[in-house]
């Protein structure tokens, strides 16, 4: 090796760096997809526990004991997501015929003005029922996969929720539990890198609830104004996606606007359009500057390489968890990037006076 420049000596030591961390990181993605059923519970209650963390710290503030008060959290949680749903569901039942029927309009439109002979939307539907023929019981078999991952959905959220019960009751803990698995003599550091990348994914969370709750509600009542079918659940879509950076929000004011556009008429749809982009602005140029810039600061084209990445390993569910880990990445490489800096920055006697007046004497 000596023989080599320095240059190249500098870049194999950083090309073994690299492959290295990416063995790293290869291996434990390869773990969490085998292990996914109980790594996913942990990290969804790792996300709840940021989002509920403020609403437990007021109540053990408010003298109430900490597992009663974690107790509480999950219970208003369920309250709130329950109701959520039930208001959405009612709002699908009720109008998701007109949504459905507005959308297979908007589509045969499409067809018979793009589409070739035998492409029409009803030339697909008697295709379908012929493969459904067919392939019966696959479709049988298909259904039975069905139920299992409506099972095994249904308990990693059951795990999830008694995972932030116990994340947030035990709060008080995680820090000398970090502190006791940190390394000799870097426990300071290892707790400040918790502590940044928790808070980088705490601000996440508010700030992507606080925004999709904006954006749903602006929506919804421009929709109603318009008296677009499916308001209600237009907006619930829209507040869903909206944990979707970019794309999320992109599905969901498309829908709203084919929907506008087969039940309304071009008129209202452009009407829609102008709403879905009027929010999209303001959430873009005013919403997230305030509300997300002083915890979670990522470039855009990371979000959306994180979506990608996220959606390659675990689907819907990989985009969901994939922007607040890189936020909780990019916390903890900021934490490290200070701490370096302030390690090789001068001391205070060191300069050129300094230097000079070692010469002098």
């Amino acid at each position: 090796m000596q023989l080599l420049p320095g240059p190249v000596r500098r870049f194999a030591a950083w090309c073994a760096v690299i492959l290295l961390a990416s063995g790293v990181v290869y291996v434990a993605v390869r773990l969490c997809v085998e292990f996914r059923t109980a790594v996913t519970p942990a990290l969804l209650a790792l996300l709840g526990t940021a989002l509920l963390r403020p609403l437990h710290r007021r109540l053990v503030k408010a003298h109430v004991q900490r597992s009663l008060a974690a107790g509480l959290t999950c219970v208003a949680v369920l309250a709130v997501v329950g109701g959520a749903v039930y208001i959405v569901v009612s709002a699908l039942i009720e109008t998701g015929d007109q949504i459905i029927a507005s959308l297979r309009d908007a589509a045969k439109g499409v067809a018979e003005h793009f589409g070739a002979a035998g492409t029409s939307l009803d030339d697909v539907a008697s295709n379908a029922r012929e493969l459904l023929g067919k392939f019966g019981g696959t479709a049988a078999s298909g259904v039975v996969s069905g139920i299992s991952v409506v099972g095994e959905m249904l308990a990693m959220a059951v795990l999830a929720l008694l995972l932030v019960f116990f994340f947030l009751r035990d709060s008080d803990r995680a820090v000398g539990t970090v502190r006791h698995l940190a390394p000799p003599g870097g426990a300071d550091m290892v707790e400040a890198m918790a502590r940044r990348a928790f808070g980088a994914v705490e601000g996440f969370m508010r700030g992507t609830t606080l925004i999709a709750l904006i954006d749903a509600v602006c929506i919804t009542v421009g929709l109603l104004v318009l008296r677009v079918p499916g308001a209600v659940g237009l907006g619930a879509l829209v507040f869903v996606g909206a944990y979707i950076p970019y794309l999320g929000a992109f599905i969901s004011g498309a829908v709203a606007v084919l929907v506008a556009l087969a039940d309304r008429g071009f008129v209202i749809a452009l009407w829609a359009l102008g709403v879905v982009l009027a929010v999209q602005v303001l959430e873009g140029h005013v919403l997230q500057p305030m509300i997300q810039s002083r915890t979670v600061q990522m470039h855009p084209a990371v979000v959306l390489l994180a979506l990608t990445a996220g959606a390659s390993v675990a689907g819907i569910l990989g985009m969901l968890l994939a922007v607040p880990l890189t936020a909780a990445a990019f916390g903890i490489v900021h934490e490290l990037q200070g701490r370096y800096e302030a390690a090789a920055a001068p001391g205070p006697g060191a300069g050129p006076q300094a230097s000079s007046g070692a010469a002098d004497s």
